[in-house]
Parts: C-alpha cells; structure tokens; sequence
C-alpha cells in the first residue's frame, strides 16, 4: 500500500517543525523540513513534495517572497503552497493568497485538526 503524499513545512521555529512532523507522520505523511528560504531551495531540487506548508515569518527572505519565487518557476508552480503564520487578520490572508498560497493555517497549529485541514488543501479542487 502506498502511503500518503510527502510534505515540505519551511519553518524556522524548531519546536513548530517537530509538533508539525510528528502530527503530519502520525496522519500517514512524509514530511521534509527546511528552516530557511535557501534550505527549502536546496530541497526543491532533490524531490518535488505534494504540499508546501509555508512560514510567513522567515529569517532572510521571508516566506511570501519565497511563495512568490516558487510559483514563477516552472518545476515548482503547480506545487500548493499553504501559509503558516500567527498573524490572523484580514491583511495576513490577503497577502498569504496573492502571494499564491492556496490557503491559511493559522499558528500555533491544532493538532486536532491539522491533519484534517492538510487533507483539504490535497484534494482534488482543494
């Protein structure tokens, strides 16, 4: 049987990457992690995940200007970015979509319905 679709979370919070690795490896997932744009750069280039889950708040280039550069180059443009962040207003979901996230998880996550949500964004028309 295979299992479910690997899963890139960019984020530079340890304590968030390991609380996300571990409630995405219970639900079946793979899961890559990089803590900065570059990391995440240099991974693109050795597998091509089903999901990105995107940290807003990068050290260096942050994570919208990285959604922005994954999405105008074409091994990575059809690649469902989903911004992470613990800004929840209007303007940070505005920015997170135009940037070309296909969505919002707000931070810190629920670990109730995270696996949940994650299987939205992978479905068909998700």
């Amino acid at each position: 049987m295979k299992g479910k679709p690997l899963i890139l979370v960019v984020e530079d919070n340890a304590a968030n990457q390991m609380l996300a690795r571990e409630v995405l490896e219970q639900a079946g997932y793979q899961v890559e992690v990089a803590s900065t744009a570059s990391q995440a750069l240099d991974r693109l280039k050795t597998f091509t995940p089903a999901l990105i889950l995107m940290d807003v708040e990068l050290p260096g280039k942050d994570g919208l200007s990285l959604t922005r550069l994954l999405k105008s180059m074409s091994p990575t443009t059809a690649i469902p970015v989903v911004a992470l962040t613990a800004h929840t207003n209007l303007q940070a979901r505005t920015d997170a979509l135009q940037a070309g996230c296909v969505g919002f998880i707000s931070k810190p996550i629920d670990v109730r319905t995270f696996s949940a949500r994650i299987e939205e964004f992978l479905a068909p028309n998700g």
